[in-house]
């Protein structure tokens, strides 16, 4: 693994610069993934108080937040109380010298700030302006307060996840937050092309809702054309068989997926029972999904004779895909993923061994990477205003008196 430290920029968005103005997670994971490939991201943070992520996290060894090492890489973080005029003209004079600004206040308060779009694009014509939010900035909705799991319950995720015995359920991560965030820089990414382009800036509406209906796949249009209404279904997708994770010898799982007829005709062959693949009832896909339950079975059946490594073994030999239900122990210890360094140590002035995800995707010839972990509240106040908006020491130590910065 190797040891990431406080290096220059080499990734496809070097010389990009963005002001960060968001908290929690759907802004600030925008901004991760600019930063991840080389944007200069300038957080604006609350002066005293910070993001709330600084806090987050089940595990805080030494008072510190994991999880703020992580969706905090690679920025730099700045004090800006934007509650007030002071401190919002600062901020003016920031998106002045930037690409990009995100956020994801609740609509309405940038405008209040008088920080909206049409009073950024006055200074900075070519802007592009990130907005990312519950339901969006119109709408009947736009004004109330959305979560990530508000989207994700909205978009129509929270109703098929889980099992069908129980109530609708969550996903372990902040799925619709980073689904927002994903496809708000990808809208970002997709403007700068048009403003290389034409000189032109523009604003980007990622709603939280949207983002997760947009990952529904053909639950919108199973409803309308027959009336289908997906449901809960736990570890499986209703008639897509065999792929299922079934248990083994020493009562673990491995998920097998061999729904393609070719695939189901070697995995029958691996069973020892070929003939199965020319079984009226599995030598197809659609008769396949009729009688996926007796497949599953049938299978199970085979797989508990086997331990895990033997039947992974067996799988692997006929091409099959296959995989075991990973945690983070599996992961450290996996050779493919310390082949292609998949997970990194980086360096920390109080973590001495801290590991995280590395950047993705790779890029052949400009490849971003974790260059720093997240900054402290402030901790580059002076590189900010000195330098960038050329503030003199007496402006700095008036504003800090006064809680502007």
């Amino acid at each position: 693994m190797q040891t990431e430290q406080n290096q220059e920029a080499t990734g496809p968005l070097k010389g990009i610069r963005v002001i960060e103005m968001g908290q929690l997670l759907a802004g600030p994971f925008c901004g991760q993934l600019m930063g991840d490939f080389g944007a200069e991201v300038i957080k604006v943070e609350p002066p005293s108080i910070g993001d709330p992520m600084r806090e987050w996290g089940k595990e805080k060894p030494h008072g510190l937040s994991l999880w703020w090492s992580v969706i905090a890489r690679n920025k730099k973080s700045v004090t800006l109380n934007l509650r007030t005029a002071e401190g919002q003209d600062i901020a003016r004079k920031l998106i002045a010298k930037a690409d990009i600004v995100i956020e994801n206040f609740r609509p309405g308060t940038m405008e209040k700030w008088d920080l909206g779009y049409d009073a950024l694009k006055k200074i900075n014509p070519g802007l592009i302006m990130v907005r990312v939010s519950g339901y969006g900035q119109d709408g009947p909705y736009s004004s109330r307060s959305g979560y990530g799991s508000i989207g994700e319950a909205m978009g129509g995720l929270r109703y098929v996840v889980g099992d069908p015995s129980t109530p609708p359920s969550r996903m372990g991560i902040s799925i619709g937050d980073e689904l927002a965030a994903t496809f708000a820089c990808l809208g970002a990414l997709a403007a700068l092309h048009h403003r290389n382009q034409t000189g032109e800036g523009q604003m980007i509406d990622s709603a939280i809702y949207e983002a997760v209906l947009a990952m529904m796949e053909s639950l919108i249009p199973d409803y309308v054309e027959t009336g289908y209404i997906r449901e809960r279904s736990g570890a499986i997708l209703p008639n897509i068989a065999p792929s299922n994770i079934y248990p083994t010898k020493e009562g673990a799982f491995v998920l097998i997926a061999a729904n393609q007829d070719t695939v189901f005709k070697r995995l029958a062959a691996a069973m020892g029972k070929p003939e199965l693949a020319e079984d009226s009832r599995f030598n197809r896909h659609t008769p396949r999904g009729k009688h996926q339950k007796e497949l599953d079975d049938i299978i199970a059946d085979w797989s508990m004779t086997l331990d895990a490594d033997q039947l992974n073994h067996i799988l692997n030999e006929y091409g099959i895909p296959q995989g075991k239900i990973y945690r983070a122990p599996d992961m450290l210890s996996d050779a493919h993923f310390k082949a292609r360094e998949a997970i990194i140590k980086v360096a920390h002035p109080q973590f001495k061994n801290l590991q995280m995800q590395n950047v993705f995707p790779k890029f052949s010839k400009t490849p971003g990477k974790v260059r720093w972990t997240g900054p402290t509240l402030g901790q580059h106040n002076d590189e900010i205003y000195q330098d960038l908006l050329q503030l003199n020491n007496q402006e700095i130590s008036e504003l800090t008196t006064k809680d502007i910065i």
